[in-house]
């Protein structure tokens, strides 16, 4: 059985932004529509519906079965989904807290679906930004968490501001907001 990605200092970065910017999208959206990839416990899916996000318009992937099966008994809809790839339709929001550390040949096989995102730590982040922009509202945003660490992201097409950021020990872990330019 595969591990399901437990909350952790990212996780937190990411929700507690959302909690301040949801309301915002829902005041000139109040029937928006939000999307996360990577769903894992669930911890912003319950951040979304909290906030104000419409139960039903609210829906997440993950890669990962255990986590499928763990949002779904949370009452979410969750899909078994490499980044878009079963994924049909447009959203206003999609939050993506991706594997973004570079490759490092010490960790665990069993960890490294949840945390390396390649050679350089991008190259996941590179292939949702090309798939996302044909998911994203026009006037939609995505939040993307990425570390200090993560190598060869191409923002090519997103205008991008980090809208929070946390220092820790080793690395300082950032949360892009982008837009389609």
């Amino acid at each position: 059985m595969t591990d399901i990605y437990a909350p952790e200092e990212d996780s937190f970065l990411l929700s507690s932004a959302l909690k301040k910017q949801i309301p915002e999208f829902l005041e000139k959206n109040p029937c928006m529509k939000f999307f996360e990839i990577g769903s894992g416990s669930g911890i912003q899916l319950k951040t979304a519906l909290n906030a104000g996000v419409i139960k039903e318009n609210i829906l997440s992937c993950d890669i990962n079965p255990d986590a499928v099966k763990h949002c779904k008994k949370l009452g979410f809809r969750c899909i078994k989904s490499d980044l878009f790839q079963n994924i049909n339709g447009e959203f206003d929001i999609i939050v993506f807290n991706p594997p973004y550390l570079p490759e490092d040949e010490q960790e665990p096989e069993t960890s490294k679906l949840a945390t390396t995102g390649g050679k350089q730590g991008g190259e996941i982040i590179n292939r949702f930004l090309k798939q996302a922009k044909s998911h994203l509202k026009k006037e939609g945003a995505i939040f993307l968490v990425a570390s200090s660490l993560t190598k060869g992201i191409d923002f090519n097409g997103y205008k991008k501001r980090i809208v929070s950021k946390k220092k820790l020990f080793f690395e300082e872990l950032y949360l892009y907001l982008l837009s389609i330019t």
